[in-house]
């Protein structure tokens, strides 16, 4: 599923484009264990922005960024803690914050799993090739971010229905940005633009996250790690960890969940989607404002039968919740409830699809009747810098949040949240959600059908994927060693 075949060729290529740029390539184990980078490294990041389009910043695709925007080291997870009086539950619901990564968000990490095994094998060749990132938002600015660090020419697609600021940022990085009909739903759209550049004639690679095992490899291999440190470093002795509640998005991280399974045997992996566009729930179909979940389809990567239960949330929920945490009147609201000023000034880390993925883990906590010793977990994949455009467009078409709005808000949208549109999932819950992927990936995208019934039935299928992942490291410390940059540190 990640093939690791050498094409010697393009590989000495890669290796001399590396050497003429000054690109190290970190490791698996870096990227999970940041104390393993080398120090050299961590002092020239003195310097280096966050965002800034330096290769140093590679080694900075981690959990465990110092948040802070310039010169930043390396700490614990960066996470915040949603206390009862703002959740209305008693569960402790801790979330990672992928605000402090390159870009603002996670998935430049994802991007990094699908590029780099295939530029260490030189199957991806910087020098003749394109790297092309289809995406409903964040996974196409971690791909052209990804490639301008690793010296790769990149295209971005994504829907044009997307905020302004991401449009804005991929016009100054990406080679080319091609804009799709429709916005958040609109997947296939994206797909059909893949077939087209596939037909072009252009030497590209495409990297379809919601195909590509690198995705899933990258989350369950740095992600649910992480998430590990996260509740060594929270949990208090006699608590116990529950499960991880995610969107979907392209099923790469809620690959997080199966390592975590595996650390944690009783725990839970709950699936979030729109209930505008209730897919995994409903078969269904239909346009949503939660951006960066891409639906209507099952990913190829979504391990299925490891998800216990499905659940979607209402997208005006999110909505009202990124006013009631960034305006005025909502945070007089919240500190009215004894909500502390420290943690309402970080609420502008959860992005719109951080604040679903608040309200499902509340939905989560109130289903399985959890208590204040059970944890959960869930993942702020941005934060409010790409949406700072959708505060004013909701200011101009509701009009000013007021304190009766806030209240209001706080009350439908996180205290009145209920148990409606949740399915606890039997062996045939799961496998019609498996079959759904049928229609999408045999049927119009060229997998096999005997690859989908080896996802369901090969009980060595899922695990072979985390397995090649010493094989890559050991590929990356060799490109290193041919590139020579180590010793001049």
């Amino acid at each position: 599923m990640i093939d690791l075949t050498i094409n010697e060729a393009a590989l000495e290529r890669a290796v001399a484009r590396a050497r003429e740029r000054s690109i190290i390539i970190p490791t698996f184990r870096q990227m999970r264990d940041p104390r393993q980078i080398p120090a050299a490294v961590v002092q020239r990041l003195q310097s280096v922005g966050l965002w800034d389009l330096d290769p140093l910043n590679l080694f900075r695709i981690t959990w465990h960024n110092a948040p802070v925007a310039s010169g930043g080291g390396f700490g614990p997870v960066n996470a915040i803690e949603l206390p009862p009086a703002l959740t209305g539950v008693e569960t402790r619901i801790i979330a990672a914050v992928g605000k402090w990564f390159p870009t603002g968000a996670h998935k430049v990490g994802a991007a990094f799993g699908c590029l780099v095994p295939r530029l260490v094998t030189g199957q991806f060749d910087p020098t003749r090739q394109k790297a092309v990132w289809p995406s409903t938002g964040n996974y196409c600015r971690g791909g052209a971010y990804d490639s301008a660090l690793l010296g790769c020419d990149s295209i971005a697609i994504l829907p044009e229905g997307m905020s302004r600021e991401r449009f804005a940022w991929l016009e100054q990085v990406a080679g080319e940005v091609i804009k799709t009909p429709g916005s958040e739903s609109n997947v296939k759209e994206i797909f059909d633009k893949c077939w087209e550049l596939r037909a072009s004639g252009q030497d590209l690679m495409i990297f379809n996250q919601f195909e590509e095992f690198g995705n899933y490899l990258w989350h369950h291999e740095v992600t649910g790690p992480s998430l590990a440190d996260l509740l060594a470093d929270a949990m208090a002795p006699g608590e116990t960890y529950r499960g991880v509640i995610l969107a979907t998005g392209s099923g790469g991280t809620i690959g997080c969940g199966d390592y975590l399974k595996q650390r944690f045997p009783g725990s839970k992996i709950a699936a979030s989607e729109a209930l505008q566009c209730p897919t995994l729930l409903q078969n269904g179909f239909g346009a949503h404002r939660i951006e960066g979940i891409g639906d209507k389809h099952v990913p190829w990567i979504h391990n299925v039968k490891n998800t216990d239960l499905l659940m979607a949330v209402d997208d005006a929920v999110p909505m009202a919740l990124i006013r009631l945490f960034n305006e005025p009147a909502g945070q007089a609201h919240l500190r009215g409830l004894g909500v502390s000023p420290d943690l309402i000034a970080g609420l502008d880390q959860l992005g719109i699809s951080g604040a679903a993925n608040l309200a499902a883990a509340v939905k989560f906590a109130k289903y399985f009747e959890l208590g204040a010793q059970d944890v959960v977990l869930t993942i702020l994949t941005d934060s409010m810098e790409m949406y700072g455009s959708r505060l004013a467009e909701l200011t101009e078409a509701c009009g000013e949040f007021t304190a009766a709005h806030a209240a209001a808000a706080h009350a439908q949208h996180l205290l009145g949240l209920g148990l409606d549109h949740m399915e606890e999932l039997t062996y045939y819950g799961r496998k019609r959600v498996h079959n759904l992927k049928y229609y999408t990936w045999v049927e119009q995208q060229g997998k096999t059908f005997e690859e989908i019934q080896a996802q369901w039935y090969d009980a060595d299928y899922w695990n072979a994927i985390p397995a090649c992942v010493d094989r890559i490291d050991g590929l990356i410390e060799e490109f290193n060693e041919r590139t020579g940059l180590l010793n001049t540190l």
